[in-house]
């Protein structure tokens, strides 16, 4: 990494902050996946009261200004918000000026791509595949898991692509949630922003921009290939 960062012409607060974007980003994805396909799965096959309000809130963040988004999850989280003191007391959660705060921000933040993107795939698959796994005995559960998830995989992928290429260049909300601390929640846009601040710092925002190109379009070209692969598998 080091290395790397010498021939990028990257200093060690820089490294920092693309380790710690990335740290952020795969958590955030990570964590959020499950709930992003549950949620998926309710608004592309369930029929119950609140579906369209459901479905609005899960895109709120979409059209929300960012740093209204930072500042809810600030009164929600925060050490004296609503949820934050029993978080911390109970479970040792700490999201306030924390590089988890980052991590749940970005999660917030991508979590509408994933979920549109999940539910496009669930509802490309034919109804009538599902139906046949439940009269061979499977449970509505067990259809899912044998025929629904692995048919709409591509599309669980690329929502989780989009969701971590959210997370990465996330910083309205974040910034806003729990501030630009170097070294705990400095990542990379924040970082960007603050050299662009700095006199004699836009050479140093410049290599960090190219950075940031290079590892949304790395994840977006990884996540084509592996879609396209099991896309293959599928029809095969």
């Amino acid at each position: 990494m080091e290395a790397i960062g010498a021939a990028l012409g990257l200093g060690p607060d820089d490294l920092v902050a693309v380790g710690l974007s990335l740290r952020v980003a795969a958590v955030a994805t990570l964590a959020s996946l499950p709930l992003a396909v549950l949620t998926a799965l309710a608004l592309a096959r369930g029929r119950f009261p609140g579906k369209t309000l459901l479905d609005g809130l899960v895109h709120l963040p979409l059209v929300l200004p960012p740093v209204v988004t930072g500042y809810l999850l600030l009164v929600a989280f925060g050490r004296r918000g609503l949820l934050g003191p029993a978080l911390e007391s109970c479970c040792g959660l700490t999201f306030s000026f924390r590089w988890t705060g980052a991590a749940l921000a970005a999660a917030v933040m991508g979590f509408p791509l994933m979920v549109r993107a999940i539910r496009l795939s669930i509802e490309a698959v034919d109804r009538r595949l599902e139906d046949a796994a439940e009269t061979l005995g499977a449970s509505r559960i067990g259809a899912f898991f044998a025929v629904t998830l692995p048919l709409s995989l591509p599309g669980v992928l690329a929502g989780a692509t989009l969701g971590f290429a959210k997370a990465l260049g996330e910083f309205g909300a974040t910034i806003t949630f729990v501030s630009s601390i170097p070294g705990e929640t400095r990542t990379l846009p924040a970082a960007i922003y603050a050299l662009t601040q700095t006199p004699g710092g836009d050479a140093a925002a410049g290599r960090l921009v190219l950075v940031a190109v290079a590892l949304s379009l790395a994840a977006l070209i990884a996540s084509e290939l592996l879609a396209r692969r099991l896309s293959s598998r599928i029809a095969a």
